[in-house]
């Protein structure tokens, strides 16, 4: 299956900084591939890449074989590739309705109202449509940000850690949620420290450290990968333990 996103190559310099090096991600419909590192290896970098935030310094950012990185950030999520953020960007004052239009007026919806109502279904928050977005639990807002994303009918979704602060509920929902938008074709690439999360729905793993790729594969194998074991997943246990 080829895929509908793919960087090639790509590398990111800020001055002297490189935040990338040469990485390589391939995302295909219906396919969950999860991008986790330590603070600081360069996956926010990454999408702000591929969304149009930033420039790569060099290679290309490919959404079904046409280069787009140097498109806008606008016209990137109207083609089809949408993100989510790590802290959460939602309408605070407005109904979760009104909210989640702007997400389908954006795109061009023929039936803006309608394409909110299914998302908000989507998530889960159809029963809380008339509440404000500043009325709503932490869970239920990154639940709001992602039908916002939703509404916008993106053929690939980039997810910015969103169980991030979410209890063992909330992340077990986000699992479902995630793997209901993988049975209907998405391609999900998906920033997550949550490694319960990542190893549950995972299809394959990235893994970034100082901006390059020091692993990529199947959940399994990834995790018993001793370079990753060193860089990331040792330094996690160590912190539960000291939490």
């Amino acid at each position: 299956m080829s895929a509908l996103l793919e960087a090639r190559e790509v590398s990111v310099r800020f001055g002297g900084l490189t935040a990338l090096r040469d990485v390589n991600l391939a995302a295909s419909a219906g396919e969950v591939l999860s991008v986790i590192g330590p603070n600081g290896a360069g996956k926010t970098t990454l999408f702000n890449a591929i969304t149009g935030r930033i420039r790569p310094t060099q290679g290309a950012i490919l959404f079904k074989g046409r280069p787009i990185h140097r498109e806008p950030a606008f016209r990137i999520a109207q083609m089809g590739v949408v993100r989510t953020f790590q802290k959460t960007e939602v309408f605070g004052p407005l109904p979760l309705a009104e909210g989640v239009l702007a997400g389908a007026l954006a795109r061009g919806d023929t039936d803006p109202e309608a394409r909110a109502r299914e998302a908000l279904e989507t998530v889960g928050l159809q029963g809380k449509a008339h509440l404000r977005a500043d009325q709503l639990s932490y869970g239920d807002q990154r639940l709001l940000e992602i039908a916002q994303a939703l509404a916008a009918m993106p053929q690939v979704l980039l997810l910015d850690e969103p169980a991030s602060g979410m209890n063992h509920q909330e992340s077990a929902h986000i699992v479902r949620l995630i793997g209901e938008l993988r049975t209907q074709g998405f391609a999900i690439v998906l920033v997550e420290h949550n490694m319960h999360v990542v190893m549950t729905i995972s299809d394959r793993v990235m893994v970034l450290n100082y901006g390059e790729t020091i692993a990529q594969g199947h959940p399994a194998e990834v995790r018993a990968d001793p370079r990753v074991i060193e860089a990331y997943l040792g330094v996690q246990k160590t912190d539960a333990v000291a939490g």
